[in-house]
């Protein structure tokens, strides 16, 4: 194992050489474009055997992807926002046909107006496609996670996506652990498919499926999912054992005793430790869930970690436009039908790429505390007072 200093954007190019991946296809979008660069060049000089495949559009980025991972081999692409957008059709199409793809996501605002920084409505808005999704906080959890992505999509037969902030993460050197080729190997060993386009042994891929047998189909792509959550505590202990690192799907920080524990995800909880050692010096009773994986969404660690609390606030760097945050949607979804559940209380802070400090986070905090219940909608922190064209009189 080697330290080095590295962008967050180097680290999913490092874990996908050592991951072995035989075939990546992309089409750059700021702030993705690093990982693609780094990766065209590993195949150019030889430092990884894979192909390199290079197309007009995201949309055909990802077909190239399908029909690659369909004979049999190991693949990898990574996108953005808009370029995600595109891809929408084919995530769908990536899961219904079972193949373990995984992609580097790096969360960027959706347009218009034009914004290239950090918002994670691009990866919510395909939640319901049938990946994996995990948010990661720093660049060694980001070269971690997507190791462990592949060895969880290859051993439940779907698709995966890492995600990892725009330039608070993707941009930003940080050391990181660079393992050794062999300790990955025996971690992950190389792509076994169960099954494969062969010329040999001609079958249908995602044909035509009658009323009989395709809500069997998707109920087995819903089961696999479960099994993701079964599947994940396994490969976390397995990894740990090579490398000593572990993250599960959440990770609760002081929430044993804790009245307000804080929700969060992605690089934000980095800001949300500092904060919650300042709170804890004052004598407030104040928690930490970080949420790493999003799809399966761990429901039960959830309400684990949320038992003892008297109240939630959550934070979104999202909104689903109608509704509020996707995060506290989710985590009220989780508790609603425990007995006198904690209220969720949720904030909408950060989107598109604006800082969520200490003192954002502090005035949750304060808000939910000085608050007797939630309101419906939530809570947006932050605004200023700029008149934009908005249609409204």
């Amino acid at each position: 194992m080697m330290r080095r200093v590295l962008e967050g954007s180097h680290a999913v190019a490092e874990a996908v050489r050592l991951a072995r991946v035989q075939v990546i296809s992309a089409y750059p979008i700021t702030p993705q474009t690093h990982i693609v660069e780094i990766l065209s060049d590993y195949c150019a000089s030889g430092k990884m055997n894979a192909r390199f495949l290079r197309v007009e559009s995201e949309h055909s980025c990802l077909a190239a992807l399908i029909g690659a991972q369909s004979t049999g081999v190991r693949t990898f692409t990574a996108t953005s926002s808009q370029g995600l957008a595109l891809m929408h059709e084919l995530l769908h199409w990536a899961s219904g046909a079972r193949l373990p793809i995984v992609m580097a996501e790096v969360n960027r605002a959706l347009a218009p107006g034009w914004n290239i920084w950090t918002d994670q409505s691009d990866s919510l808005a395909q939640r319901d496609t049938g990946w994996m999704q995990f948010y990661c906080e720093d660049a060694q959890e980001v070269l971690d996670t997507m190791l462990m992505a592949y060895r969880l999509a290859e051993m439940v037969n779907l698709p995966a996506m890492v995600v990892l902030d725009a330039f608070f993460l993707s941009h930003t050197y940080e050391p990181v652990d660079v393992p050794g080729q062999e300790e990955v190997d025996r971690f992950l060993p190389a792509y076994a498919p169960g099954f494969r386009l062969d010329t040999a042994h001609p079958f249908a891929l995602s044909p035509l499926v009658a009323p009989n047998a395709y809500m069997e189909m998707r109920y087995e792509i819903a089961a696999a999912m479960e099994d993701v959550l079964e599947k994940l505590d396994s490969v976390e202990g397995e990894f740990a054992g090579i490398f000593g690192r572990r993250y599960g799907a959440v990770e609760a920080v002081r929430c044993e005793d804790a009245d307000i524990v804080l929700v969060t995800s992605g690089t934000v909880t980095s800001t949300a430790r500092i904060l919650l050692e300042e709170l804890r010096a004052k004598g407030e009773k104040v928690g930490i869930l970080k949420i790493k994986m999003f799809r399966p969404f761990p429901v039960e660690a959830i309400r684990r970690a949320l038992a003892g609390a008297k109240k939630i606030a959550v934070v979104d760097r999202n909104f689903s436009f109608g509704a509020t945050g996707i995060f506290a949607q989710e985590v009220r979804a989780a508790v609603c039908n425990v007995p006198e559940h904690p209220p969720v209380f949720g904030f909408i802070a950060g989107l598109g790429g604006r800082d969520i400090t200490t003192g954002v986070l502090a005035s949750m905090i304060e808000q939910t505390k000085t608050a007797e219940a939630p309101p419906a909608e939530s809570i947006w922190i932050g605004l200023t007072e700029a008149a934009y064209a908005t249609g409204r009189s």
